[in-house]
């Protein structure tokens, strides 16, 4: 299956926005994910909501596609790599340290977000590098919460924001990337996570929407 990605300049830099709800920097070769919520599906049914398994091992095989597709140096996420306590669990942290011996020579970093702080720390066998908001990297100022910083362009994550898509008949929730001024927040890469609504926003954010594997301007900056 292809997945589109699509080259933005934001603040005078290159940055790939993929279908797969990733970005990447050409530049830096770095790869910047938000709120992968790794082990959500363990932590509802340690709750006794009886959700299917597999939301890891999926969301995982699309990151190896996008290591691929890439080649990236290093792979920062934007927070909540975890989702909660239980993501610590055997089989998550299982898949995930297979997932991390694939790609040893990739440097993996996390800024760390609220639902990591709940999950507690990772492995150190992982090779995760733990950070704070705000990490800079580039001409990045890489944070979990979407925020104003000086001197630097934001990319954030935390409010999982999705687009509607409407018809007279129909409508959809689609997850999109919203590009303001000074600010950028990702979509939500796990898929199985809520989102929040942007179509109403009143910056003059770009957002571009993900559907049908397609990465879509649906409102340039104002």
């Amino acid at each position: 299956m292809t997945f589109e990605t699509v080259t933005v300049e934001v603040n005078g830099n290159p940055l790939q926005l993929s279908a797969q709800r990733a970005a990447f920097d050409p530049q830096l070769k770095s790869l910047f994910i938000a709120d992968a919520h790794f082990g959500k599906d363990a932590v509802f049914r340690a709750h006794g909501l009886p959700v299917p398994a597999g939301a890891t091992a999926d969301d995982l095989a699309r990151l190896d596609a996008l290591i691929a597709a890439h080649a990236p140096e290093s792979i920062v996420f934007l927070g909540d790599l975890l989702h909660g306590p239980e993501s610590l669990g055997s089989a998550t942290m299982q898949a995930l340290g297979e997932w991390r011996a694939r790609h040893a020579s990739v440097r993996v970093v996390m800024v760390e977000g609220n639902h990591d702080r709940t999950a507690g720390l990772l492995p150190l066998a992982l090779g995760v590098e733990t950070v704070f908001e705000p990490w800079r990297h580039g001409p990045w100022a890489l944070c979990h919460y979407p925020q104003v910083i000086d001197g630097a362009y934001v990319l954030a994550g935390h409010e999982h924001p999705v687009y509607v898509i409407a018809s007279r008949a129909d409508s959809v929730r689609v997850p999109c990337f919203r590009l303001a001024a000074r600010c950028g927040v990702l979509p939500a890469f796990g898929a199985f996570t809520g989102g929040f609504v942007v179509n109403q926003s009143a910056d003059d954010a770009a957002i571009y929407a993900v559907a049908q594997n397609r990465v879509i301007a649906v409102r340039e900056r104002r």
